[in-house]
């Protein structure tokens, strides 16, 4: 069982502490549990598989992580078109226009706090396989709140971030949680008729709503997500789905500390891949993440810089939590990551 990384000082411990149950978790609320920053949930990680060595995503072994990657796994989110992606930045334009006008800069710039409410959904089979605790799931929500927080940490001996690691406006509450059993849905992927039928059963709430869907898709999936822009056409296929092993404490290592989650919430929020676009002017959309050629698999170092034309300064974003790097190795979103989030949510979902 493993836990996530804390900051230094923050009650980080190498020993297993006990676990806190959901309903204490409640009862001190969101606020209160997530300001107390109280001993882990899971015990401390050590780091995982090593290169060459063998893993097991979901149901699905691997000889090695370069099996795994070159399986093509990890997130299945379905990029916009081009057509589609120039909508989407001349609607931010537009909103980001309007927002200045009505409020002025220094007002725009320091939105206020929004709390989501998380719908999670469970799906196992018939004979219970695949289903998580509540405890994984209440440390699953504290770890999305850690990270869009910006409280996270990087890892031991990992470098220091170029970029300044920001706190969004984004906090997450748990609304709700169903378990269903159904072996069709289990282990639907994306896009597929299983998908459309769990979701449009199991779904709740409105744009402003993250639904979660927790299962084993299979194909060595981590899980994907709907973008803000895509809810107005299709609501009842708007949220995120995630493989159960990716939660804390899961055994989808290196991928099991909660940054799955974490990940696929920033494209429901309107993030793209650090590495989307590679080495162009347009890439993720964000001007503080540096270009980057393609994604970063493992744990830093080694920090590479594949964008090195002079229009590309700066290494690659390795650490933030849109690119592919191993859990332990996520600590960071920037601040024009969270100025997007904060644009594309209120455009499309209300946020």
């Amino acid at each position: 069982m493993r836990t996530h990384r804390r900051r230094p000082g923050s009650g980080r411990r190498a020993a297993a502490a006990p676990l806190l149950t959901l309903a204490a978790l409640c009862a001190l609320g969101i606020a209160g549990a997530f300001a107390a920053q109280g001993p882990p949930l899971f015990p401390r990680p050590v780091p995982g598989p090593p290169e060459n060595g063998p893993l097991v995503i979901g149901d699905m072994p691997f000889p090695s992580k370069a099996a795994f990657l070159a399986s093509g796994g990890r997130c299945a989110t379905l990029m916009p078109s081009a057509n589609e992606m120039g909508r989407i930045e001349r609607r931010l334009k537009e909103f980001r226009a309007k927002r200045a006008s009505d409020l002025g800069v220094q007002a725009a710039a320091a939105p206020s706090l929004v709390t989501i409410p998380v719908y999670v959904h469970v799906v196992t089979t018939s004979s219970g396989v695949g289903n998580v605790t509540d405890q994984q799931i209440a440390a699953q929500i504290d770890v999305m709140n850690k990270a869009y927080a910006g409280l996270d940490a990087k890892a031991p001996g990992q470098p220091e971030s170029a970029q300044t690691t920001a706190s969004t406006r984004y906090r997450f509450s748990l609304a709700a949680t169903d378990r269903t059993a159904n072996n069709g849905w289990y282990t639907a992927g994306p896009n597929t008729t299983a998908e459309r039928q769990m979701k449009a059963a199991l779904r709740r709430g409105g744009a402003g709503d993250l639904n979660v869907y927790i299962s084993s898709p299979g194909g060595g999936l981590l899980g994907w997500a709907t973008f803000p822009s895509n809810y107005a056409s299709n609501p009842s296929n708007d949220g995120v789905v995630i493989l159960n092993a990716s939660l804390p404490g899961g055994s989808a290592s290196p991928y099991n500390l909660g940054d799955t989650a974490t990940h696929e919430v920033g494209h429901w929020l309107g993030l793209y891949h650090t590495f989307q676009g590679g080495c162009t002017s347009g890439n993720d959309g964000v001007t503080d993440t540096p270009a980057e050629r393609s994604a970063y698999y493992g744990t830093p170092p080694p920090n590479p810089d594949t964008c090195k034309s002079k229009a590309y300064v700066g290494r690659d974003p390795v650490e933030n939590f849109m690119d592919y790097t191993d859990d332990i190795g996520m600590f960071q979103f920037t601040a024009g990551q969270a100025s997007r989030m904060d644009g594309l949510s209120q455009t499309y979902r209300g946020l």
